[in-house]
């Protein structure tokens, strides 16, 4: 019974052994992410006036990637990568302007469309409970790139051009949980919160001789929660 005793103890403490992150171990994970923006209603300004137009932007999922190195079993660093993601931007004209001015009602049309990729590099803190179940916190910093930003067609038509987007510098904060299915597999969920804000700048030109036309300007908090299931390879 002791002998017994003794092995199933043994066996317990390869397993834990096995499944402990040690320093050195190398993480690559892969899966679904959702970008899901909190931009509210950003006011749109025309020649610096600030105008009853107001712009936000849609969520976007793509094929999110990251990397991760452990210093020891605690602490880790992360890499966030991901295929681009493209976001609707949509129009708010609860007056109706367009439509009286244009005869074309943009009230939460698609404005335009803008392609993005957030690479964010964050210092990781593991909860080590000696179980498959690996819960962590991070906070790391975020630089969006913005590509691509094109108005779409009936915005076009009505004169808007030019349409530009700063990068943003920001930090970010996660939690998020490994479960791990043997050494080497695992899978992972994540939830993080991203400053991301922008400037967007266009040019309003006037097709229609309405008289209506300058430099249109909004400063954007897209803000974003990204939402992550993905699974990791560990070397």
């Amino acid at each position: 019974m002791k002998k017994s005793l003794l092995t199933i103890a043994l066996l317990s403490g390869l397993s834990t052994a096995t499944l402990a992150n040690q320093a050195g171990d190398f993480m690559i994970r892969g899966g679904l992410t959702t970008v899901n923006p909190d931009s509210g209603n950003a006011i749109v300004s025309l020649d610096g006036a600030a105008t009853p137009l107001s712009l936000s932007v849609e969520d976007n999922s793509q094929l999110g990637l990251n990397f991760v190195y452990f210093f020891d079993s605690n602490w880790a660093i992360e890499l966030l990568a991901a295929t681009p993601f493209t976001h609707d931007v949509t129009l708010n004209d609860p007056q109706g302007i367009t439509d009286s001015v244009y005869g074309i009602d943009l009230d939460g049309a698609t404005l335009a469309e803008v392609t993005h990729l957030p690479p964010t590099l964050s210092a990781l803190y593991y909860f080590d409970f000696d179980s498959a179940l690996k819960p962590y916190v991070g906070v790391g910093v975020n630089y969006t790139i913005f590509f691509d930003e094109e108005f779409t067609t009936t915005p076009t038509a009505a004169g808007f051009s030019n349409l530009e987007l700063d990068g943003s510098f920001g930090l970010s904060f996660q939690v998020g949980v490994d479960y791990e299915i043997n050494s080497n597999w695992s899978i992972n969920a994540s939830a993080r919160y991203i400053d991301i804000v922008t400037d967007a700048t266009f040019d309003l030109n006037d097709p229609l001789n309405v008289g209506l036309e300058g430099k249109g300007s909004a400063s954007v908090d897209v803000d974003p929660m990204v939402y992550s299931l993905m699974l990791g390879y560990k070397f």
